[in-house]
């Protein structure tokens, strides 16, 4: 029988978000094998989830990389795949559609366009709402897509945590991509040291670094959760945050998993998106949006951090 399938490259929050639906590809195609393309960072993540059959890495070189091209072709060749649902909807999948995998039958937002409607318009959408209509239009029924489980993705981290706090703890996420900058609100410093003061007997404050991050981490008066002496990987990392009490963070990765993992918490959010476009917001999880966030005072955050946490 023919292969499905599903590619994702990420980024982390945006993979996340693509669990419901995938499982709902799952349920839907039962009798079939369901892989996913995605990239080398979330691969190993990826693999352990029980919703697909396997794993298959995109380097995603340049594209005008002819070996890569036909290696890449070369594997995704073997596996048959009779449909492709594509969850990145990117210029580089839109690529794929047309040289590597042509003659199969493709499932995207292109597909999904109403008559006289642009991709640009489809793309101003919540990202659920988008991934929605397009499982619709394959007519897979819509069931766990907005109430995403990442059950299986935690792990027993207890031992891990009693090594930086033998307390409740508060965790936040005041990192971002050098590259998106802009989301990064700069007064985390200060918040650390206001939640310390009030919250000193209560509440430890842990901050988890990628490894990019961990020499920015250090500066600030928090504990830095390291895993012998490295950033934890994505399965401590989601275990971490599903053992917090409250979460603060910038629109980021982990602000996702905090917000399908239904825990306490609040994403700050400038102008480079809205929280309604991104799905972030549940009843637990919230989001503080303003248009400059250098303007966003700590008073202001913290004043919403003990209404929601106490």
């Amino acid at each position: 029988m023919s292969n499905i399938l599903i590619i994702k490259h990420g980024s982390l929050g945006d993979l996340i978000q693509a669990n419901g639906a995938i499982k709902d590809i799952r349920e839907h195609y039962k009798n079939r094998k369901i892989f996913l393309l995605t990239s080398q960072p979330y691969a190993i993540f990826m693999s352990e989830c029980p919703y697909i059959d396997g794993v298959l890495i995109d380097k995603r070189l340049p594209r005008w990389n002819l070996f890569f091209l036909f290696n890449l072709r070369k594997l995704l060749s073997k596996y048959n795949f009779s449909k492709v649902i594509d969850l990145q909807n990117s210029s580089r999948t839109k690529f794929y559609r047309k040289f590597i995998l042509k003659n199969s039958e493709w499932i995207s937002s292109f597909d999904t366009l109403e008559k006289g409607q642009t991709k640009a318009d489809f793309d101003t959408y919540p990202v659920l709402d988008r991934m929605e209509l397009q499982l619709k239009q394959d007519n897979i029924p819509v069931t766990y897509l907005k109430d995403i489980d990442l059950d299986w993705a935690k792990r027993d981290l207890s031992s891990l945590i009693k090594k930086f706090t033998n307390r409740d703890y508060i965790l936040i996420f005041p990192f971002c991509s050098k590259k998106n900058l802009k989301k990064k609100w700069p007064y985390y410093e200060n918040l650390i040291s206001q939640i310390r003061r009030e919250y000193k007997n209560r509440y430890s404050v842990l901050v988890a670094p990628g490894p990019n991050e961990i020499e920015e981490a250090l500066k600030l008066n928090a504990n830095v959760v390291l895993d012998d002496g490295k950033s934890v990987d994505i399965n401590q990392l989601i275990s971490l945050i599903n053992g917090a009490k409250f979460i603060i963070s910038n629109d980021t990765g982990p602000a996702h998993i905090a917000s399908h993992l239904k825990k306490k918490g609040i994403a700050l959010f400038g102008s480079h998106t809205s929280p309604k476009k991104v799905s972030i917001e549940t009843t637990h999880f919230k989001a503080l949006s303003v248009k400059n966030l250098s303007d966003l005072e700590v008073g202001t955050v913290m004043k919403i951090i003990k209404e929601r946490l106490n």
